[in-house]
């Protein structure tokens, strides 16, 4: 065994005692499944609190430069930090859209100002981030952004509005897409990318209901929005090139995140595990062929998303296609988690029907719960549709027809 391997054994052995010392345990009220669903106050202050805690311990961003607030430690180690959080079945990272998208991005194109006045309050969870990318006429299509940001001075002045905010009730700051020239041949040269203050006069973020009762999801309003032009990342007109880089780190395609957390880990063992509570026709579900024959397609599935995880990380099989593997599989495990959990509910037959607030409901309806929520991981980072064109016509070559 090399020094560096007994070093990620000794330290695999240190974060599990840590986990198992200091991870918290039911706070008596409902913890979010996934980013998606931070929706009160309650739920906000406990998982800000836990992120600070998790980074205080040095196990954050561990690869991250230790000016920013990281460790500078090799990436492996945050790996297992990630696999142990799931292990140990953490609480999720909240601030997912700092810690994994704005955060990769500054430490990659961002200026030294721009590194050394966000980066390390991302990782601590003091300042909250939202993305701005999707508006509700336009849905996936960025190219289509219509909110408009106009110079006026050492300012922009931004008017229109954003849909799908996830935690843009909260947030300090937004990633924003903003139309800067109406007047270019082609409509991706008229955006700008902007670290943009969302606690500011003529900014209003409305929180949307979900069908599981839930809230996470905003709608935000644009309204003579005075943002300062320092906070423009990269060129005026370059927002295009931004944009793309950042949806790379939302969909994995390139590697930098701060923590692969932000999701309650939800499987095949624990679908197996739950199925034991349950019969058909007077015998074990387990038993029954066709709920069988469903087990193990998910479960050739499960495994061949793991096996294209690996693929996406070696260069020689993503030559001809280059991010063909990462894009497919975020389009996958979506999809996949969706079936997982709607068989959840399915097994329980009519009992399925019952959900959070009925006392006899299965766990709490937490199968109902899961199913619903992982819509919004089909939404977030390109829908499944829009995922699905991307990968035909970019990947595989086929026409939009």
């Amino acid at each position: 065994m090399t020094v560096a391997e007994t070093s990620l054994k000794n330290f695999q052995a240190d974060i599990d005692k840590w986990m198992a010392e200091n991870v918290p345990k039911n706070p008596g009220f409902l913890l979010p499944l996934t980013f998606l669903e931070v929706g009160t106050e309650q739920q906000l202050d406990f998982l800000r609190d836990w992120q600070h805690k998790l980074w205080s311990a040095g196990f954050l961003g561990m690869h991250w430069p230790t000016e920013f607030g990281g460790q500078g430690a090799d990436p492996a180690f945050q790996g297992i930090v990630d696999k142990a959080l799931s292990a140990h079945n953490a609480p999720i990272i909240f601030n997912t859209i700092g810690l994994n998208w704005t955060g990769p991005l500054l430490l990659d194109v961002g200026t030294e100002e721009d590194r050394q006045r966000y980066v390390k309050n991302i990782l601590t969870g003091e300042e909250i981030w939202c993305q701005g990318f999707s508006e509700p006429d336009h849905g996936s299509d960025l190219g289509n952004v219509q909110t408009r940001a106009v110079r006026d001075g050492d300012d922009f002045i931004v008017n229109g509005s954003k849909i799908w905010t996830t935690l843009g009730n909260y947030a300090d700051h937004m990633i924003l897409l903003a139309r800067t020239d109406t007047s270019t041949a082609r409509k991706y040269d008229g955006l700008s990318f902007f670290l943009a203050p969302m606690k500011v006069a003529g900014v209003e973020a409305r929180p949307i209901r979900k069908v599981t009762g839930e809230y996470g999801f905003n709608e935000t309003f644009f309204t003579d929005a005075r943002i300062p032009g320092s906070c423009l990342l990269g060129d005026e007109g370059g927002g295009w090139r931004m944009a793309m880089k950042t949806l790379e780190y939302e969909r994995g395609v390139i590697a930098g995140q701060a923590s692969a957390h932000s999701m309650q880990s939800i499987g095949l063992e624990d679908l197996m595990n739950a199925m034991h509570d349950f019969e058909r026709d007077g015998a074990p579900i387990l038993e029954d062929a066709m709920i069988r024959d469903e087990l193990v397609k998910l479960a050739i599935e499960a495994k061949a998303n793991s096996i294209s995880d690996r693929r996406a990380g070696i260069p020689a099989l993503n030559t001809d296609y280059p991010f063909g593997i990462a894009l497919s599989n975020k389009y996958r495990h979506t999809e996949y988690a969706r079936r997982l959990k709607m068989m959840g509910a399915h097994v329980q037959g009519a009992q399925g029907a019952l959900f959070m607030d009925d006392d006899k409901a299965y766990m709490g309806g937490f199968w109902q719960r899961a199913y619903f929520a992982n819509f919004g991981t089909t939404i977030g980072g390109g829908t499944t549709q829009i995922q699905a064109n991307i990968i035909g016509e970019h990947v595989l070559g086929l026409p939009k027809s």
